[in-house]
């Protein structure tokens, strides 16, 4: 399974930020903190929780996030690796990753100890490397911190190194933008994530933006960064092999790889999450009622048991965010269904406005499908539920998690699935209803207001309008 630890302080809230986090303020040392103290008693009582009910499992990768989880102490990162090591089986050769804010790095000595602490991959929030942007961002970091802290990652013989930026954001032109990556690719990271600015509800920087203080680019140039920028890092050799999500050949980010391809997970810390063998469950997004809960050992008993449209329907959703896509047989297994008898009319749609393809049994969005991901899931999820409404087919098995699959998939799938879309299109093709009725399909497509970006868990109802399809 995957572990992932939530670490919930940072020095200043950033101004978008909707993540449960607790500001400890500028100057104080999280190393003397009661507050800080406090988290780690809990965290350790939550691990030795969990090791006595899931003890003996394999852990893969282990994942800090936050808040700013490079605020602890390395002593206390190689503490919570220790019991992690205690109560479970750390794989050999796990990846370990710790987020981490540029100017919490200062110091060579300190990326060091993180490593011998047991880090190995160091994903570092630069955001952007202009300065009023960082500004309005809320962002407690300066741009020479950002390419400082590469510089030392790299110097203290980090080997794995991820930089976060976002693009989207309010004043920024795509010139800036196309700028800011030739500048970041310049220190040479591994991996690069790049998120779309999301507006959060209740943020500051929600406010700015309703009360006209700040405006967004025009959605042609949020699409314009959205390709030329993926186009730009794969010609520098980042493959696009999620989303937003970047990489050298080799360095893919396998915690993540692991939630898309629908792994077992174990959430600690305040607000993370779990789902474990088609159990889900969410801890309190507050560290008294965390505590609380941990100390009278109640963590993980409020469970929602996920029924056979919610695997469907998150199958769909993870494997269609990665370059490799939806194998098509995953989907036969878990609903006894066809995948693309079942969508007919909204894969031709798809297919014929450029926004899929499928080859070797994977269904997979081309880049500008990947664009408006959120409008095709919005559409395959209502004609899912549909379907799903006449039952599960014979031999289905929705409560096993159907292999990723780690080469292109059987030659008969491919078949298959070639075959099927091929007729599709014939079918298609012909008199001028039929492609009618394929302009209609592809009209009902719509896409969520404002830029596509990284999802925060709000439950807020986003606003849909159609759009313009993007030209590869």
């Amino acid at each position: 399974m995957l572990v992932y630890i939530h670490v919930p302080f940072c020095t200043t809230r950033c101004r978008y930020c909707a993540f449960y986090s607790n500001p400890l303020g500028r100057g104080v040392d999280p190393a003397s903190s009661p507050v800080v103290r406090d988290y780690v008693d809990t965290l350790f009582m939550e691990l030795a929780h969990w090791g006595d009910r899931l003890g003996g499992s394999t852990v893969q990768t282990v994942f800090f996030g936050g808040g700013t989880p490079s605020l602890l102490p390395p002593r206390i990162i190689g503490l919570i690796m220790e019991r992690i090591g205690r109560y479970f089986k750390l794989a050999h050769k796990a990846e370990v990753t710790l987020e981490a804010n540029p100017e919490s790095l200062r110091g060579g000595h300190r990326v060091t100890q993180y490593l011998d602490a047991g880090i190995n991959r160091l994903s570092i929030g630069i955001q952007s490397l202009d300065e009023s942007m960082l500004r309005m961002l809320g962002r407690p970091h300066k741009a020479q911190d950002s390419m400082h802290a590469a510089f030392l990652a790299r110097e203290a013989g980090c080997a794995n190194i991820n930089v976060d930026l976002m693009w989207g954001l309010p004043g920024q032109s795509v010139r800036q933008w196309l700028q800011t990556l030739k500048d970041v690719m310049r220190m040479s990271p591994d991996h690069i994530s790049a998120y779309g600015l999301t507006i959060e509800p209740g943020t500051p920087l929600e406010l700015d933006v309703e009360d006209g203080r700040l405006i967004l680019p025009p959605e042609r140039d949020q699409n314009i960064m959205f390709m030329e920028g993926a186009a730009l890092l794969e010609q520098h050799g980042y493959m696009h092999y999620e989303i937003s999500n970047f990489a050298r050949m080799g360095f893919q980010c396998r915690h993540n790889m692991g939630y898309w391809e629908g792994e077992d997970y174990l959430g600690i810390g305040p607000s993370a999450t779990s789902t474990i063998a088609g159990r889900r469950w969410t801890n309190p997004a507050s560290q008294k009622a965390w505590d609380s809960r941990t100390r009278d050992g109640s963590l993980g008993q409020e469970v929602e048991e996920l029924d056979p449209q919610t695997r469907v329907l998150e199958l769909l959703m993870l494997r269609l965010r990665t370059a490799r896509g939806l194998r098509v047989k995953a989907y036969r297994e878990m609903t006894g269904r066809d995948f693309v008898r079942d969508h007919q009319r909204l894969v031709q749609a798809l297919h014929e406005n450029g926004l899929i393809r499928i080859r070797n049994g994977y269904l997979r969005l081309t880049r500008s499908g990947m664009l408006v991901s959120n409008s095709i899931l919005s559409n395959l999820f209502a004609r899912t539920r549909e379907v799903l409404k006449q039952g599960l087919a014979p031999g289905a098995k929705p409560d096993v998690n159907p292999a990723a699959g780690i080469g292109s998939g059987s030659l008969g799938e491919a078949v298959l699935a070639e075959e099927a879309a091929g007729q599709m299109i014939g079918s298609f093709g012909g008199s001028a209803a039929d492609q009618t009725d394929a302009a209609d399909a592809a009209e009902n497509i719509v896409v969520p207001a404002g830029p596509l970006g990284r999802k925060r868990t709000t439950g807020r109802n986003t606003e849909i309008r159609p759009v313009q399809w993007p030209k590869a």
